[in-house]
């Protein structure tokens, strides 16, 4: 009997998450529909819907946009399932970029059949490195990991931006260079599986990193003890837990996704893009924060609401056919991003209404 009380109180709660997820995405809808409605009533319901639904006939595209956002969402959500704020996912991502190009156009001595996964290797590495110094900051300094990962950024930012400059840049297109062939990340036939679209095995990389958190999170010990350590450090500490080991390790398993969503942006082939000099902090890293949040910093809840992100793009490119300037994506996307952050309000409401509905249902 308590184990079926148990089971039911779970389930209820998981119900009341995601109804509150959805609810935050059908807010920055509207929101952004009625924004629409404001720029171009005429056109509104017709590219509001070749937003919403275009995105499906481009699955290739959609998965190539929401690879890199589901590693740095893993990344945001597993440190916010072991009590942290890791705000430092964009120069996690762009340190292992910088990491996976100079690896990739450096490093030719390797052979061709591994060279794109010394590269891989190398980003995820030089992610959990950068993650590593908040997490040491606040582990023996109590140095707010907020702060420091805000800071770590920046010095990531500017770091990439001199390598760049100095050691990897293309004069003739004032961009990185390009990496070597064998670099890039193979397609092993997913490219041909899915149509139009990069996608390649970063994909599946993607896809088993979430299989891979989710284990670590409710299957292991190792898992029980970050997520004790982030639930009270004190109490963990009381029980034998070496909290400062824990928080430093889930910051650099942070740091490690997000410095693979970097290789997996740069290490591509068609569709592969260059780092620029311009000093701008790399937007996947962002978006990584509000797809934890609507997922709730679930390994799968965070797979679906990056798909879902993808989609949106993906849809804003065929919006093209509409007179909308093609910013109104990106306000439709902020608004989902911006309701997202409202996803603990709207848990709580909808956790009042069910409460008084069964206080109804009990005086019935």
């Amino acid at each position: 009997m308590l184990a079926k009380f148990i089971h039911f109180i779970t389930r209820t709660e998981n119900r009341i998450s995601v109804s509150s997820s959805v609810l935050a995405i059908i807010s920055g809808l509207l929101f952004g529909l009625i924004i629409m409605i404001i720029t171009n009533p005429l056109e509104s319901i017709p590219a509001f819907f070749t937003i919403i639904f275009s995105g499906f006939t481009d699955i290739g595209r959609v998965l190539e946009i929401a690879t890199p956002i589901i590693l740095t969402g893993l990344s945001v959500g597993f440190a916010f399932k072991t009590g942290l704020f890791n705000i430092g996912a964009a120069g996690q991502l762009m340190v292992g970029a910088i990491a996976a190009i100079y690896v990739g156009v450096e490093w030719t001595f390797l052979p061709s059949s591994i060279h794109w996964l010394i590269a891989l290797l190398a980003a995820g590495v030089a992610g959990a490195f950068w993650g590593a110094i908040p997490g040491f900051l606040k582990a023996y300094r109590n140095v707010h990991e907020v702060v420091a990962t805000i800071m770590m950024n920046y010095i990531g930012l500017y770091f990439v931006s001199y390598m760049v400059e100095y050691r990897l840049y293309d004069l003739e297109n004032a961009r990185s260079l390009t990496v070597k062939e064998s670099a890039i990340i193979p397609y092993y036939g997913l490219d041909k599986l899915f149509g139009r679209g990069d996608v390649n095995f970063g994909f599946i990389i993607s896809l088993i990193s979430v299989l891979i958190i989710f284990i670590i999170l409710s299957k292991t010990t190792f898992g029980y003890q970050l997520k004790a350590v982030g639930y009270n450090k004190d109490a963990s500490k009381y029980a034998g837990i070496n909290e400062k080991n824990g928080i430093v390790l889930a910051m650099v398993i942070s740091g490690l996704l997000a410095g693979l969503a970097g290789a997996t942006i740069f290490l591509t082939g068609v569709s592969g893009r260059h780092l620029e000099t311009t000093e701008v902090l790399v937007s996947e890293g962002f978006d990584g924060i509000p797809v934890a949040l609507i997922g709730l910093s679930h390994p799968f809840g965070i797979l679906f609401s990056a798909l879902f992100i993808g989609l949106l793009e993906q849809g804003g490119f065929y919006m093209q056919g509409f007179n909308f300037a093609p910013e109104i994506i990106d306000i439709i996307t902020s608004s989902i991003i911006y309701f997202s952050a409202l996803v603990i309000l709207f848990k709580g409401f909808i956790v009042k209404l069910y409460k008084k509905n069964n206080m109804k249902d009990v005086k019935g």
